[in-house]
């Protein structure tokens, strides 16, 4: 069985990151959707809402679970016995840190691979981050993200 990992804060989830991640649901037999543990960060959402809204979204795709994880990404996958990490790149910005994050992972531990996927050229642009910021000048989101993401970043922004 093929397992891949795609891994994220997910604060919250876009358009863009069910893009990637469809795409590599294809591609594997199971995807894990991590949702990382990162005390540097003030998450809009607890992580516990994350992974709440994250189930609701991929409902409709049998092989992918959603799971947390805190300490080091190849230790989390090898629990997981996952030897893929999956990464979106969006634009070329987004490259030069992946790309020492898949080298590090390697280093790390040799048996695990990091894939690169591109999302939809509509989604090259999207960013969790400016889509709170329209959500929270009251902008209208739909096109950026599912149902249930707009409905509780209103709620949390009321």
């Amino acid at each position: 069985m093929r397992r891949a990992i795609y891994p994220g804060s997910f604060d919250p989830v876009t358009n863009g990151h069910l893009d990637v991640l469809e795409r590599a649901a294809r591609l594997y037999d199971e995807v894990f959707v991590a949702i990382a543990h990162n005390e540097a960060k003030n998450g809009l959402f607890s992580v516990e809402e994350r992974a709440a809204l994250l189930k609701e979204t991929v409902r409709g795709l049998p092989n992918v679970r959603v799971t947390q994880f805190d300490g080091l990404l190849v230790d989390y996958a090898r629990s997981l016995d996952v030897c893929v990490i999956i990464r979106g790149l969006r634009a070329i910005s987004d490259f030069e840190f992946e790309f020492q994050m898949a080298l590090m992972n390697r280093k790390l531990d040799g048996g695990v691979e990091t894939t690169f996927l591109m999302p939809k050229e509509e989604y090259t642009y999207l960013s969790s981050r400016l889509v709170k910021e329209i959500a929270k000048l009251g902008g209208d989101i739909s096109a950026f993200v599912p149902d249930a993401i707009a409905r509780a970043l209103k709620e949390k922004f009321a």
